[in-house]
């Protein structure tokens, strides 16, 4: 089976360190694919997902505005 290298995952500017919710996403992956990988930044060994570029724009934009 082959593997493909690391991503480059990025932390989320929202994450932080008390147990809240952490993301991570690979912006190198999403500029030469159009395709984001995310995971959960407190638990690595989890499988993550794969949305479309636009799909990930809309939520970034949305998280921005949420007032959670």
């Amino acid at each position: 089976m082959n593997t493909l290298p690391s991503p480059g995952w990025t932390k989320s500017s929202y994450s932080n360190g008390d147990g809240g919710g952490c993301v991570e996403w690979a912006a190198n992956h999403a500029e030469a694919f159009g395709q984001v990988p995310v995971r959960d930044s407190k638990d690595t060994t989890l499988p993550g997902f794969t949305v479309t570029a636009p799909a990930w724009s809309a939520f970034v934009a949305y998280a921005r505005t949420a007032q959670v």
